[in-house]
């Protein structure tokens, strides 16, 4: 049992938890929910022996095993495969105690093979391999080390490392960040499995629902415990708040803007099917909704008031690179009223489509027609870096719109959580969080009528992952979108692409029906990799090994442009930063001094030049060595 008594917890001078109390029992499986900032990876931290608590009591089980999934990204050049039975400690003691013992030592050495086989030793590399397979890795990636990966990647291995732990706690911080939903899918099944107490950090719905019995909010630094998974959760914390009015007006007020959506479009035949779609949401709003109807975010998604027919166009399409044809013979249409989900199987094109749509990847065969009116807000990982670390999120806004009115901006930005002088700080210190409702405000405030996103759920928490579904429930615009996160598709797609086999076709089905098509292919798969494997004439992996040597061949000098690309980078960012700092002395700005600062001034914009110049570069040699990546893996 662990048990907490009248504990507090703070970091620097935040209070995160005061006199809070918890009793959770053995075996239980429990999401710790609440607010960023709110404390939970510090709480984990706690639990797992890094930090010590400020006031009050907590114990765990003696002799418990602990298996936390570490957030760091590791530099090792230990193989894949090392790094995550290193995860077993118990295996890698008595691995080097049998490598060290003396061989005329027989009776000890007799212990500790029979201790080895107690704790199924002699499967651990098998284990490891089902792991590595169970999250997207390829065959061969085992052998490649660590530092190869990229970030997403070794945040993986990481997770692969914890569920290697024999472990009687687990503790899970985000550990579906960086899956796709395949991976997903099988991790819930993998924890579903697992016998010892499981706590998880996570921030989708359908991820606690399907792993977890308890819940655990963190608010007003106290830890609440409710019985059943985040829905039942949902639902107690909802008939709470519905009883303050004057929380529940606000709920009603989101629940009103998707029945005057409904009540526009419901008999006008191109909306009609948005409408039955909004419908169906809104019988489920109207359940869970008050759950967050105190959340800090609350926005709408302007369209542009003018759409082409079709808005986009690919015929007879040809994607991928220069070097690799990833989709052959791609015909889509995008009408003004789409609301698409992309599905398909870890590394099938995905991406690729979306990239090829937004034109960032060039067609290799084909047309891509655009419309007169076209408007698109395109999301994806590589804007939050492209974000200007040095800029405020109402100057990012003032750039877009320069005689936009200091008002109409804050009240914008107060929708997605920057209040106050939030909006003015400079972003460099701003969480992953922050920096992703800054990249889908500076789309929202642009007006698209075609958001293509790509996994725009990832680093939100709960409320703004709500907040977000509202406002595309009401957004009137084209939507395409690829998320793991299956209550957002649910809820604001109508209909689903299939990306696999190098082809993109219309899915006739619902998400459980992929779930279902993809337990099909992959026992089909497995099935003919027996097959093959039984002939040692159909496949020779020799070539196979000697291919993936000579691509990972390649990799290595574009991995030292890389990483000379983000050298320069942080050099121009660090004299850009020490001269702001300079030029932050208000001394500086008297007549006397005049000359002076114009030197600063130029300066400055010489230096944002070469900066500019810096991440471009970094950026595309980025892009470069991920896709090289991505044909390892495949």
């Amino acid at each position: 049992m662990i048990t907490l008594h009248d504990l507090n917890l703070q970091r620097g001078s935040k209070i995160l938890l005061e006199g809070a109390s918890l009793r959770l029992h053995d075996g239980h499986k429990v999401g710790l929910i609440g607010a960023n900032g709110t404390g939970k990876s510090t709480l984990f931290k706690m639990l797992s022996g890094q930090i010590a608590q400020d006031q009050g009591e907590f114990s765990i089980p003696s002799g418990w095993r602990i298996a936390h999934m570490a957030q760091e990204v590791s530099h090792s050049q230990r193989s894949a495969l090392d790094y995550v039975l290193d995860g077993d400690g118990e295996f890698r003691r008595l691995q080097t105690a049998i490598e060290n013992q003396d061989s005329d030592q027989g009776e000890a050495l007799a212990k500790l093979y029979s201790q080895f086989e107690t704790i199924d030793g002699y499967t651990a590399e098998a284990r490891a391999q089902e792991l590595l397979h169970g999250l997207g890795f390829a065959s061969d990636d085992g052998s490649r080390p660590v530092s190869d990966f990229s970030g997403g990647w070794r945040i993986r291995l990481n997770l692969a490392q914890a569920l290697m732990c024999p472990a009687d706690l687990m503790l899970l911080d985000e550990p579906t960040n960086h899956l796709d939903l395949d991976t997903t899918w099988w991790l819930e099944q993998r924890l579903q499995q697992f016998r010892g107490t499981l706590l998880i950090i996570s921030h989708d719905r359908d991820f606690l629902d399907n792993t977890v019995k308890h819940i655990v909010h963190i608010e007003q630094a106290k830890l609440n415990l409710y019985s059943g998974n985040y829905s039942g959760f949902e639902r107690q914390r909802s008939e709470r708040l519905a009883q303050q009015q004057q929380m529940f007006d606000r709920q009603q007020t989101q629940i009103a803007e998707i029945e005057r959506f409904v009540a526009r479009f419901r008999a006008k035949a191109s909306k009609a099917k948005q409408a039955q779609s909004r419908l169906k949401a809104l019988e489920r709003l109207e359940t869970i909704a008050p759950a967050h109807v105190d959340s800090p975010f609350q926005f709408q998604i302007p369209c542009a008031d003018k759409a082409s027919h079709p808005l986009m166009q690919l015929s007879d399409a040809q994607l991928g690179y220069a070097d690799r044809v990833i989709l052959s013979s791609v015909n889509l249409r995008v009408e003004a009223t789409s609301r698409l989900g992309l599905l398909g199987p870890n590394g099938a094109g995905k991406s690729t489509l979306v990239k090829s749509l937004v034109a960032e990847l060039a067609l290799l065969q084909g047309e891509r027609t655009c419309g007169e009116h076209l408007a698109i807000g395109y999301f994806n990982q590589h804007q939050l870096e492209a974000l200007d670390m040095g800029a405020s999120p109402a100057l990012h806004i003032q750039r877009l719109s320069p005689t936009a009115r200091e008002q109409e901006v804050r009240n914008f930005l107060g929708g997605f959580g920057f209040h106050g002088d939030r909006a003015f700080e400079v972003i460099k210190h701003f969480s992953g969080g922050e920096k992703a409702r800054l990249a889908l405000a500076l789309i929202a405030w642009q007006k698209p009528n075609l958001l293509l996103l790509d996994e725009p759920t990832n680093h939100l928490d709960l409320d703004m992952r709500e907040a977000l579904t509202l406002a595309l429930q009401t957004y009137p615009g084209a939507v395409l979108v690829i998320s793991h996160d299956r209550h957002l598709l649910r809820n604001t797609v109508d209909d689903f692409l299939l990306i696999a086999d190098g082809k993109v076709d219309s899915f006739d089905g619902d998400l459980e029906d992929y779930h279902q098509w993809l337990s099909q292919r992959e026992a089909a798969t497995k099935q003919a990799v027996e097959t093959t494997a039984s002939d040692d004439n159909k496949v020779d992996r020799k070539q196979q090994r000697q291919q993936a040597a000579e691509l990972r061949k390649q990799l290595q000098p574009l991995r030292k442009k890389v990483q000379a690309a983000e050298r320069q980078v942080d050099k121009w960012q660090t004299q850009l930063d020490e001269l702001e700092t300079q030029m932050a002395d208000a001394s500086l700005y008297e007549a006397e001094r005049k000359g002076e600062l114009q030197t600063l001034l130029k300066q400055q914009a010489q230096k944002r030049q070469n900066l500019e110049q810096a991440e471009e570069l970094w950026m595309e040699l980025s892009e470069e060595f991920e896709s090289l990546e991505a044909c390892l893996k495949d």
